[in-house]
Parts: structure tokens; C-alpha cells; sequence
């Protein structure tokens, strides 16, 4: 796939970045980052924007990680069910022969 370039603008500088993806969604989470940058500006009046970005990206981050021990939770769950279906067929297989078997044995 052909990458694209595309100059997206975040806490004031300008940059040209090559991505695979749709260049409006690289454009999107560049001004989705930059609002947050300047939310935090706005709110302290004298952070710099490099420690806007860091407290920015430490956010992502720990939204990141966040989400990584849900998914996994949800994974471990998955499994779970899986398991648990898988025991219940086998059972519910082996009340049907243990069914068939005394509907010989009455004939």
C-alpha cells in the first residue's frame, strides 16, 4: 500500500507525516491531540506546550494501558464461556446417549 503524505499541525508546529491510513484520520487524531494540548494550555496559563504534550501523551498512555488489561479481562472471559460451552455440549452429548440408550433398553 502506498503511503501518504499528509501536514498535520499540533501545539503549534507543523508537520509532515506519511501514513497508510485515510489522510483525514491521521488529520483527525492530530487535532484531537492538539485540543487536548491546548485544553491543558488554557487551564494551567503557564505550562509550556512541551508539557502540555507530555501530560497529553501520559494521558493516551494510560488510557492505553487502561484499555489493554480490559481487552485482556475480556479475553481471560471469552475463554471462560468457551470453556464453559464446550462443557456443556459435551455433557448435553452424552445425556442424549445415556437417553438413547434407555429408550433400547424400555423397547
Amino acid at each position: 500500500m502506498e503511503m501518504k503524505k499528509v501536514k498535520i499541525t499540533v501545539a503549534g508546529i507543523t508537520y509532515t507525516i506519511a501514513t497508510d491510513d485515510d489522510p483525514g484520520y491521521a488529520l483527525m487524531l492530530a487535532e484531537k491531540i492538539d485540543g487536548k494540548i491546548q485544553g491543558i494550555m488554557e487551564k494551567s496559563g503557564r505550562i509550556s506546550p512541551t508539557q502540555a504534550t507530555l501530560l497529553t501523551l501520559l494521558e493516551y498512555a494510560d488510557t492505553i494501558e487502561k484499555n489493554e488489561k480490559e481487552a485482556e479481562k475480556m479475553r481471560d472471559q471469552l475463554k471462560e464461556c468457551l470453556a464453559d460451552a464446550a462443557q456443556a455440549k459435551s455433557e448435553r452429548d452424552f445425556l442424549k446417549r445415556e437417553m438413547a440408550k434407555q429408550k433400547k433398553i424400555n423397547k
